[in-house]
């Protein structure tokens, strides 16, 4: 996804004279292709990512049009004062990049997992939230960025993410797009990397008899709660997101089913647990280690059916 968001910023900085594109000390292998073409457009703020949105804001108050980039932790924990009072309580249009996504820096440690970044950028007002689940769904939802006058969170992986889709699909921001459908015994409702977990989910409970839905709900804010109602009236519900079972993506649609007073057949949200990961490796052991795999996903949805 990284190699498409820095396509995505080159063709843009032909486009739009104003755009902006500000970092914190790190993706120089990324970014290489941007800075050497246009250099007037890139600023390196630094290990200083309080300054950063601070001067994202700034930008974008004076007509800028700003992508401010960094890993999750850094682009969202570390700046969060800065981004509710400085970009949020203005209403400001900038589009702020989480890489690294979930366990995805896995031997890096809990200071480097994004496990609780969707959890705030839903609370705060303004704030629109999206995790793409592939290198389309990304460039769709960067595009729709440019015409919004509102903060934008997009929460992407660390790099050669699977594709979802093999070819741009017609994406709208807030609506959920139905990326596997063979019968109505579930729907599994996920997001960001891992959508493609839950489709290999599907194909092996496809083997076991059981045919149901797996929807790419790429924007977490808002929520397509039209959708989500519509599957918790008909099939059991699951949510699968690789972040704290806290306040992302199961709570987004467990508040909206609570809130609309349905109550589906079943309902069950897979995430990581509230706590930090003791053990350190890669992203696929930390994975599985977590019942993340697609295989693990499986038996517990057999379980629930």
């Amino acid at each position: 996804m990284r190699k498409t968001f820095v396509e995505k910023l080159l063709l843009y900085a032909k486009k739009y004279p104003s755009l902006m594109v500000v970092t914190g000390d790190l993706g120089y292998s990324v970014f290489e292709p941007f800075m050497q073409k246009f250099p007037e457009k890139f600023i390196n703020a630094g290990i200083a990512e309080q300054n950063m949105m601070g001067m994202s804001a700034g930008l974008a108050l004076s007509g800028k049009i700003v992508f401010a980039y960094s890993i999750t932790p850094f682009a969202t924990v570390r700046p969060l004062e800065q981004i509710r009072v400085d970009i949020c309580y203005h209403n400001l249009p900038v589009r702020i990049i989480g890489t690294g996504a979930g366990l995805s820096y896995g031997t890096l440690g809990p200071t480097h997992h994004g496990t609780e970044d969707l959890a705030l950028m839903r609370a705060m007002p303004n704030m629109a939230v999206c995790a793409p689940a592939d290198k389309y769904e990304l460039a769709k939802i960067m595009d729709a960025s440019m015409k919004m006058k509102t903060p934008l969170y997009i929460r992407i992986g660390r790099s050669q993410e699977p594709d979802v889709h093999s070819f741009p699909p017609p994406l709208k921001i807030g609506k959920g797009l139905e990326v596997y459908s063979k019968g109505g015994d579930f729907a599994i409702i996920s997001c960001g990397n891992m959508v493609h977990t839950a489709l290999q989910a599907a194909a092996i409970l496809f083997k076991e008899g059981k045919k149901g839905k797996v929807i790419s709900m790429h924007t977490i804010k808002p929520l397509d709660s039209a959708l989500v109602l519509s599957l918790a009236k008909k099939m059991p519900l699951f949510t699968l997101e690789e972040h704290s079972i806290i306040g992302g993506l199961g709570s987004a649609v467990a508040e909206t089913l609570a809130d609309a007073g349905v109550c589906p057949p079943v309902f069950e949200r897979f995430a990581l647990p509230d706590a930090f990961q003791k053990a350190v490796g890669k992203h696929e052991f930390l994975r599985m280690k977590n019942g993340l795999t697609p295989e693990a996903v499986a038996k517990k949805i057999i379980k629930k059916l």
